[in-house]
């Protein structure tokens, strides 16, 4: 009865140190951020184009995957104008669209997935003809999410996090470094307990999925959605974490029990079974839209497998070994988990190390965006907890534990509460977009067509300038009566000039694609408010001139 009073206060503890992790995770979650971003559509948005087009072209920052029933394009009456189901390739979405649509305003919604499981929407407008008030539209151009499914998702992750924790480190110690007289019964309460929390946030994960990139409730939830879920790469992923983990806990039966009938092939299955599932976690997370997913995903890996070795070994150390074990055990068993330790904390290192660098890219980045700044909380307190490893690993050289393990104990149980908390700070991580993420929302909003509409008594003229940016520029010049019908020109000329920065008029060349539409390409040297002046000649007597300005960044 003792001894199973003290189990379970040794296991308050160990809960304890995870509840203050979900403080932590609750503290620092914030509104999921999409990590894709659209990039171009065809036609652009804003513009005006003088006949209907067959498709709508989305292409986005990364590779996403389609919504059923989330890409709509609504024609100026409020009609549907898409037909048939839009494809993906990659990141270019391509909507076939009915023939013959009508002149006016069109207005695309759409709600994908990108490549790291998060869901992102918007909306873009486009003419045919001539502008005209926008239609209305169901759909929402902002990406909501639940406020109960926006908190459940880090939780969720926070909660895989510590399965891992009290599942890996701690076989990897039953099976290597356990003496054989001491009872096996509070470590299997811990595995399974691991077991328990990967599995049970696996399936909270599936199930908050569909929520998540419907933008709808908790229980909001229909079988078609799951269904959806399932068919998807997030989906399938999480169903081989499941088996996975299933499967491990059949062959962990006979470690568990200690009868001696774990076999070498049963431990070298779980090796690939703990491999297989570690691998999981990066394929559903930042690391499959990296710049390199490949590295991206293996340090992942290789970043959560060093976390749960150290941290699971911690907690059996804590719990079990330093309690219960001999000093002549310890003598044998401490020096190797302090060579495990350093391997794990150098591993933990570089993995963070090199990802980081990948993500944040930029110093500006680092400090100057929330990712960025969590990232700093994070090393901060992986430095202090690196600190108080290095403590323990000079007690256990100076064989100071082996006699008297309670000054370990102390040191191994502040390790354990810093290290919750940093697995809180990493579970609201991956629900924030990286700095690189934002540089590309950034390049998209400064590289958006230019359009402007000049108007006189004789004509009306559109002008598209893109991408606005320094550098090569493409320009498509518009002509319109005054009552939006297609106005014939006969010449064209076009010049552009930056009087605060000197330049002189610079001839811009003109091609004619039919009677009322030119287009040209003009090299801009500078940022700065340019000067566009256009001549559009219709008959051998008259012509009209236009004067802009427009913002080159």
């Amino acid at each position: 009865m003792a001894v199973m009073t003290v189990d379970r206060r040794r296991g308050a503890t160990v809960l304890l140190g995870l509840l203050i992790g979900m403080f932590g995770v609750l503290l620092s979650a914030v509104p999921a951020s999409a990590h894709a971003v659209l990039v171009s559509s065809d036609p652009s948005n804003g513009t005006i184009v003088p006949d209907a087009p067959n498709k709508v072209t989305l292409t986005f920052s990364e590779s996403v995957q389609l919504i059923s029933g989330k890409i709509r394009v609504i024609a100026p009456d409020g009609s549907r104008a898409d037909q048939g189901d839009p494809t993906v390739d990659g990141g270019r979405v391509a909507i076939p669209l009915r023939s013959g649509g009508a002149r006016g305003t069109y207005l695309v919604t759409f709600r994908v997935i990108s490549a790291d499981s998060h869901p992102v929407g918007g909306t873009v407008s486009y003419s045919v003809g001539a502008a005209s008030t926008p239609p209305s539209a169901d759909e929402t151009a902002d990406v909501k999410v639940d406020p109960l499914v926006r908190a459940l998702i880090p939780v969720g992750k926070y909660l895989g996090y510590a399965g891992l924790v009290l599942l890996v480190g701690p076989v990897l110690v039953l099976a290597l470094l356990w003496p054989q007289r001491l009872s096996r019964r509070g470590p299997g309460r811990v595995i399974w307990t691991g077991i328990g929390l990967v599995a049970g946030s696996t399936v909270l994960g599936l199930w908050l999925q569909a929520p998540y990139t419907l933008g709808t409730g908790l229980f909001d939830v229909r079988v078609g959605d799951l269904r959806d879920v399932l068919g998807s790469t997030f989906g399938a992923v999480m169903l081989v974490r499941l088996a996975v983990v299933i499967a491990a806990a059949f062959l962990l039966r006979p470690l568990l029990v200690g009868a001696g009938g774990e076999s070498r092939l049963d431990l070298a299955l779980l090796g690939v079974l703990g491999v297989a599932a570690l691998a999981t976690w990066p394929l559903t997370g930042h690391p499959t839209a990296s710049p390199v997913p490949g590295v991206s995903v293996v340090l992942d890996a290789l970043h959560l497998a060093a976390m749960s070795v150290w941290l699971g070994g911690l907690v059996m150390l804590f719990a079990f070994l330093l309690p219960r074990a001999s000093a002549r055990e310890l003598g044998a068993i401490l020096p190797i988990w302090s060579r495990w330790a350093a391997t794990a904390v150098g591993a933990l290192i570089f993995a963070g190390v090199v990802q980081a660098l990948i993500e944040v890219a930029t110093l500006d980045g680092l400090f100057n965006s929330t990712y960025g700044r969590l990232i700093l909380v994070k090393v901060g307190l992986a430095a202090i907890v690196i600190g108080a490893a290095a403590y323990s690993r000079k007690l256990v050289k100076d064989r100071a534990a082996e006699e008297s393990p309670r000054g370990l104990r102390r040191v191994v149980l502040a390790e354990l509460a810093i290290t919750a908390v940093v697995l809180g700070v990493t579970a609201a991580l991956v629900q924030i977009a990286p700095p690189r993420t934002a540089e590309a929302t950034e390049i998209t909003e400064t590289s958006q067509t230019v359009t402007q509409t000049l108007t006189d008594k004789t004509m009306s003229l559109q002008v598209d300038i893109y991408p606005a940016t320094v550098g090569n520029n493409s320009m498509h010049l518009y002509a319109y009566t005054p009552d939006n019908k297609p106005l014939p020109v006969v010449e064209w000329k076009a010049t552009a000039a930056l009087p605060a920065k000197g330049i002189e008029p610079i001839e811009i060349p003109l091609l004619r694609i039919t009677d009322f539409h030119a287009i040209g390409d003009i090299a801009l040297p500078q940022a700065g408010e340019w000067t566009f002046k256009f001549t559009a000649r219709t008959t051998d007597i008259d012509q009209t001139t236009f004067t802009m300005t427009a913002k080159i960044s």
